[in-house]
């Protein structure tokens, strides 16, 4: 079961749970930014709190035989287990710790190793599409380039470049496109194997939904002896991915999204088997071999950890640097058992269908005055294959309706992701929504567009914006929304 939010939570701002009413539902459609809480959440962080306080240290190493959640030493491994079918690998290439930041800096620290011939990083960095020429380019790009570009941009200096030499972004070739072709990033990948020391690409992007070919991409870059990773946010527990059989080198990821484990939740991590080796030199008197890292004594062989010797455990695990906080898994543990009562298959398999029903409804001419008028207000970015996209549809409209469309849309219950100038952004999210939810959410939408092509709705929200924002500054914050 998820928790689902009402209608008055929404319009009011009210975080109150009192004002929850089946009556009013709310239609939530904003997963890939934050997903549902599952019903069962409360009761496995319960769970946890109850152990901690009934068996102190003794929960590190005793089965809690009277709840679901493992013992605090072996959670790691265990939710390991349950995230590796999601991601197509073994549970050794998993690790389940920190947060996709700090993730991609320890992948990088031990992927990025440049030479004096081989040094940039080729990595995805389009623009908004040319029909906003008003904003400068540099502006205009991707709030997933800002993302990565903190931490591509350090790791370069940590090495003594410039980021304007060792960065190659991968753009449309034609700036009016939104998408970029898998034939236009080999092509790249090709153009610039001599000089490239590492290929760093999202698997869904985050702002226009298209699904790259993993795959294809991986092995060329593995042609040219380039290692390569993903970042997966908008990919796990979206579609449906085989990282060991396609041989990704690595790859991180977060949990809030379509993993539904809270925001701010505990990341994960893939390293592919052949890195994760750890070889005893019978030649050098038990010298230790394994791939370079940041070492941290929680990645550390378990039965060796207090024996002040470092030996990584074999496997994605032995890339862990500090203890994870327990409680921080409990959430994840929650989603992970919804997963299970069905396949990633079953779940693709239900999200094309309400994906293609979302985009079939936004192309169909409407008969109903109040949005029959809708057409031409707006056009999809999102490829339409549903090969190279996830669930998200994302939706261009034309220049200044954003706001007032986004207020008829939250007085009507409506939850969706914005990102400006024009940007909304529509995730039915195969566990919890349904053909209904998008039915209801077209209807809502076309007639918002009309009212506000005719300016019969206000332009901006009423009062502070959002409750947790009151009485501070939110510069920033809507970017990220």
């Amino acid at each position: 079961m998820i928790i689902f939010a009402a209608q008055p939570r929404v319009s009011n701002r009210n975080l109150d749970r009192s004002h929850a009413s089946e009556d009013e539902p709310c239609i939530y459609l904003c997963g890939n930014s934050l997903g549902l809480q599952p019903g069962r959440t409360a009761d496995r962080i319960a769970a946890h709190l109850e152990a901690w306080a009934t068996k102190g240290v003794f929960g590190h190493f005793k089965d809690h035989k009277d709840s679901k959640l493992p013992a605090f030493l072996h959670t790691d491994d265990v939710t390991a287990q349950h995230v590796a079918p999601l991601v197509g690998a073994s549970a050794s290439e998993v690790a389940i710790m920190e947060t996709l930041s700090v993730n991609l800096h320890l992948m990088m620290a031990s992927f990025y190793r440049p030479t004096e011939a081989k040094y940039k990083i080729l990595l995805e960095g389009k623009a908004f599409p040319s029909d906003h020429v008003s904003v400068p380019l540099r502006e205009r790009r991707f709030l997933y380039l800002i993302f990565v570009k903190y931490a591509v941009e350090s790791q370069i200096r940590h090495h003594g470049l410039k980021p304007e030499d060792a960065m190659i972004l991968i753009e449309p070739p034609d700036q009016t496109e939104t998408t970029i072709s898998t034939s236009h990033i080999l092509s790249m990948i090709k153009k610039h194997a001599s000089d490239t020391a590492l290929v760093l690409l999202p698997g869904v992007q985050y702002y226009t939904g298209q699904y790259f070919d993993i795959p294809a991409i991986t092995a060329c870059a593995h042609s040219h002896d380039i290692p390569i990773g993903w970042d997966l946010a908008h990919a796990v527990g979206n579609v449906e991915l085989y990282l060991h059989d396609w041989e990704v080198d690595f790859a991180v990821w977060c949990s809030y999204k379509y993993l539904n484990s809270g925001p701010g939740a505990i990341a994960g991590l893939f390293v592919h088997e052949k890195h994760g080796q750890v070889n005893e030199d019978a030649t050098s008197s038990g010298t230790v071999e394994y791939r370079p890292r940041l070492s941290g004594w929680w990645g550390g062989d378990k039965a060796t950890r207090f024996q002040m010797e470092f030996v990584p455990i074999p496997g994605a695990a032995g890339f862990q640097v500090g203890n994870p906080c327990a409680l921080a898994f409990c959430p994840l543990l929650a989603s992970l058992e919804i997963f299970e009562l069905t396949s990633m298959s079953a779940v693709r398999g239900k999200s094309i269908m309400l994906t293609n029903y979302l985009e079939e409804l936004l192309g169909r001419s409407d008969s109903e005055d109040s949005a029959k008028d809708a057409a031409g207000l707006y056009r999809i970015l999102t490829p339409a294959s549903s090969a190279e996209r996830g669930a998200q549809l994302s939706i261009l409209l034309r220049a200044g309706l954003l706001e007032a469309v986004m207020v008829d849309l939250e007085e009507h219950g409506v939850v969706v992701d914005e990102r400006k100038p024009d940007v909304v952004r529509v995730a039915p999210a195969p566990l919890y929504n349904t053909f209904s939810d998008v039915w209801e959410f077209v209807k809502i939408f076309k007639r918002a567009c009309v009212k506000a092509e005719k300016g019969l709705t206000p332009s901006t929200r009423d009062g502070e914006g959002y409750s947790a924002m009151a009485g501070q500054s939110d510069k920033g914050w809507l970017q990220i929304k």
